[in-house]
């Protein structure tokens, strides 16, 4: 399917289904953006997901790295806190690891973070920015309310019901849905933004910033999602996560004792 060929946005879109054609659908690319998998639904956390999901992505990325080795890879199925571990060791085990072309999409925490710190504010989400580090789910979910550009201070009762609304903002939505789905229309929005984003930083232009669960040397762990600037191969540069006030530093290091155990049911899933 197509537009009209004058456009300047001709693309042409194609489908592909299943396993078996697998390797037709990865062949030659350059950004490979994986969603597949079950979403949540009602009690369950992502944990639940991760028997199904975990063999899911192995599966593909398996694929990725016989078909497109050098493709930017942006991980979304659930839980992204695992998965980025399992695909990093398929990589490793193809020989195709390269740590700065695996991202984990954390973005639709932060879109979160954008709105409903504005809401507080009283402000368009659209000028306002939350950077989210630590991970994706729960209490790995670390919004830096100290850096919220534009500059402003809340109360305690402020930071406390955004830094849970923040957090569990996956939960609402499924327990609002009530077994009809999962964040389904938010979560491509976030998948979208970015993949541009990745896509511009791909074509070279400079300073793209955005937060995203990747292989770090930000704390002790393998992986931790934080500020990375994209360019033409990927997490180009992992910025360092600020000063950050007695609150966010507790609520790093819960972040971190949940992260760890998260990473290594990955790595364990590849080692079995």
């Amino acid at each position: 399917m197509a537009n009209d060929k004058c456009s300047p946005s001709f693309v042409i879109v194609r489908g592909f289904i299943g396993q078996q054609q697998l390797e037709a659908a990865l062949t030659g690319m350059d950004l490979v953006i994986i969603p597949a998998g079950l979403p949540r639904k009602p009690g369950m956390t992502r944990d639940d997901l991760f028997n199904k999901n975990a063999g899911i992505v192995r599966s593909i990325c398996e694929g990725v790295a016989k078909s497109c080795p050098n493709a930017i890879v942006n991980l979304i199925s659930n839980p992204v806190n695992s998965t980025v571990p399992i695909a990093a060791e398929v990589f490793k085990r193809a020989g195709t690891y390269c740590p700065k072309r695996l991202l984990g999409v954390t973005t639709l925490d932060v879109a979160r973070a954008n709105t409903f710190v504005a809401e507080v504010l009283g402000v368009d989400p659209r000028e306002v920015n939350v950077p989210v580090v630590g991970g994706h789910a729960g209490v790995t979910i670390l919004p830096l309310l100290s850096q919220v550009s534009p500059p402003c201070s809340f109360t305690p009762d402020e930071i406390s019901y955004l830094t849970n609304r923040i957090q569990n903002g996956g939960t609402e939505v499924v327990e609002a849905k009530a077994g009809a789905g999962s964040a389904t229309l938010s979560m491509a929005f976030a998948a979208a933004k970015f993949a541009d984003a990745c896509l511009r930083g791909m074509r070279g232009d400079a300073g793209i910033v955005e937060c995203s669960y990747v292989a770090s040397e930000v704390t002790e762990l393998p992986f931790f999602a934080s500020k990375v600037r994209l360019g033409r191969g990927g997490a180009e540069e992992i910025l360092p996560l600020g000063p950050l006030n007695d609150f966010e530093r507790a609520g790093l290091e819960k972040a971190k004792k949940e992260l760890s155990e998260s990473i290594q049911k990955g790595v364990s899933f590849m080692n079995k």
